[in-house]
């Protein structure tokens, strides 16, 4: 197919995301069954594209159709929203193949994730092709053929999701559904100019899904931008006990802490010599110019140590996890290993060797190399790297298809085995219009955070949805911070050097800044002690002046246990610094000062501390 053709083709497509589809819906101008009939005329000019192992008819589709009738558009937030399935999770009454036939069964229920999208209203378009038993990153090992790029058909897709992606990016599905075990749901995001969410281990339930390796695998999701992204994922989350490995949500990973996170953000990035780009010079440029854009935009980059990452990845299939792959497709690999397409079968079939001693000298290893790559982790805001570090061409893939695979994964292997989430997110086109992107890396459950700053760079670098024409920047602007930890401002006992600094530490807070509050407060020397405490009182007169303070990032969780040991007349509210800005802090109760020493005029405590030593 030429380039003019699928040019012209992605001419004519509507606008997919999720806020046009509601308009169209809600002023009358289309339809769900009208959108579904539209996806279906246009799906057969991308036959040869291998996109679909089975697309939906209008017969199959009426009862997600007619269900919609008796659904409230407004208080479903995925009405009438077209999404793609990946063929290795269940769809009621669809078959499942994992691209092998002789492995297809029929369910009678669909996963979680499913069911659960299409209770908020969506509806599913078919089950997209796949590296079969999700076992691959290219999108060529799937007996039905290889599933092309959207914006060069000489190009792969990227997999294991591939036709998820494709389908998303040429407007055949608003969203889709992948999965993720060692990259599978971010590069073919980087390949087809999406948002490619990879959820924290746990978050989406696994009921449902054909396992590739159980203990790793995750659904994941494509989508045009945060925003739909953050729709889709509060619709397919939630916690399931029939899956093993299913955690709950916390907190500040809530659907309603997606926003948009401003201010300076520190980024690690990969050093120089250690990155690859395996001959590919415009995914090269693409990356170094991505970086020069962000840093206009108030990223401050810091260089980590890729070594420890890149370690991890290599054990994932030079390792004996395998023996997962080779668990999840038994029988068929035993009795039957020639229905397995060539390359996936070299792959599989050495997993039933491997000594129970070696996946735990594995696992000892990875456990060693966890502490260091979160030790670098720990000042970040999130880590970034390239998605891939280059794009091949289908012909390129098939002649040295192993070599090639692994090269995709170096960047992405290593995040399922320490247990971290991600999301890709499209930043330029290269010099020959193809689609690049990064991959923002956070600790479990930094699911939204990390979408919030996909969601920055989104809005700072627009690009078109996909392979469309609509642009792709999100909508959502509201401001955001990092909800895993609390500022506390500290005034006396618990600053630096004083006897109660240890109710800080040992709660994991770090010393974020000194600086001094606005100049509206007296402060007291309280009755008491010891430990000897200051008591800060609100002056809006002309008797207040500005105190010295430090500032100190408490993990969230520890908070509440912090509070509650506070003695009256002390207690938590907020306090106004010296530059205008509030942060939680220590006050006090005005009955607290009665007979208690005013010392506004050391402007600290630690001057006044040393007063009393230099009597």
């Amino acid at each position: 197919m030429s380039m003019n053709k699928i040019t012209s083709i992605t001419h004519n497509t509507p606008d997919m995301g999720f806020s046009a589809l509601r308009v169209a819906y809600q002023t009358g101008n289309a339809t769900p069954a009208g959108v579904m009939a539209d996806i279906r005329e246009r799906a057969k000019s991308y036959g040869d594209y291998n996109i679909w192992i089975h697309l939906l008819t209008e017969e199959e589709q009426a009862v997600w159709l007619e269900a919609l009738k008796g659904k409230d558009i407004d208080s479903h937030p995925l009405w009438g929203i077209p999404f793609a399935i990946k063929d290795n999770i269940d769809l009621a009454g669809i078959p499942t193949t994992a691209g092998c036939e002789a492995f297809a069964y029929t369910p009678e229920v669909s996963s979680q994730v499913v069911q659960q999208l299409i209770d908020a209203g969506a509806v599913p378009v078919g089950k997209t092709n796949l590296d079969q038993f999700a076992t691959g990153l290219n999108g060529t090992r799937s007996p039905i053929g290889a599933c092309h790029n959207a914006f060069n058909y000489d190009y792969i897709s990227g997999g294991s999701s591939s036709g998820s992606a494709v389908a998303v990016a040429l407007g055949l599905a608003s969203f889709s559904l992948g999965t993720d075990t060692a990259g599978s749901g971010r590069i073919p995001a980087c390949f087809n100019n999406l948002v490619g969410v990879k959820p924290s281990i746990g978050l989406l339930s696994a009921t449902g899904l054909v396992p590739a390796c159980r203990s790793l695998d995750c659904m994941t999701i494509f989508a045009y931008n945060t925003d739909d992204a953050n729709v889709a994922l509060a619709a397919a989350e939630g916690f399931d006990q029939r899956d093993g490995y299913s955690r709950r949500n916390p907190f500040a990973n809530q659907a309603r802490h997606y926003g948009l996170r401003k201010g300076p953000l520190t980024v690690g990035v990969i050093p120089a010599h250690q990155l690859k780009f395996f001959g590919d010079e415009g995914y090269q440029k693409a990356y170094w110019h991505t970086l020069e854009l962000l840093k206009e935009q108030g990223f401050v980059f810091q260089e980590i140590d890729y070594a420890p990452f890149d370690e991890i990845a290599q054990l994932l299939y030079e390792g004996p996890w395998v023996s997962e792959r080779y668990v999840a497709t038994q029988p068929l690999i035993d009795e039957h290993p020639e229905a397995i397409f060539p390359v996936v079968r070299e792959i599989i079939a050495p997993g039933g060797k491997p000594p129970a001693t070696a996946l735990f000298k594995a696992q000892y290893r990875i456990q060693d190399l966890k502490q260091i790559c979160l030790a670098q982790m720990t000042q970040l805001d999130c880590l970034l790297t390239p998605t891939a570090g280059r794009h091949f061409t289908i012909a390129e893939m098939l002649a040295e298809p192993i070599k090639r695979n692994s090269e995709l994964g170096y960047y992405t292997n290593f995040m399922n085995l320490i247990d971290l989430a991600a999301i890709a997110v499209p930043t330029v086109m290269t010099e020959h219009n193809m689609p690049f992107g990064v991959t923002l890396v956070g600790p479990t459950f930094s699911d939204r955070m990390l979408m919030s700053i996909a969601n920055r760079i989104q809005q700072a670098l627009p690009l078109p949805k996909g392979k469309l024409e609509t642009m792709a920047a999100p909508a959502n602007v509201t401001p955001v911070g990092n909800l895993n930890t609390i500022d506390v401002m500290v005034c006396g006992a618990h600053l630096q050097g004083q006897p109660l600094n240890w109710q800080l530490t040992e709660r994991g807070a770090t010393l974020k800044a000194k600086t001094t509050t606005a100049p509206v407060y007296r402060m007291y020397a309280l009755a008491g002690g010891p430990p000897f405490r200051p008591g800060l009182i609100l002056d809006t007169g002309t008797g207040g002046d500005a105190i010295e303070v430090e500032i100190w990032s408490m993990p969230t969780d520890n908070f509440g246990s912090f509070v509650a040991g506070i003695p009256a007349p002390l207690g938590i509210g907020k306090i106004q610094l010296a530059d205008g800005s509030q942060v939680t802090g220590f006050i006090c109760e005005p009955y607290g000062i009665e007979g208690a020493q005013e010392i506004t005029r050391f402007k600290g405590w630690r001057a006044y501390l040393a007063s009393l030593n230099n009597a």
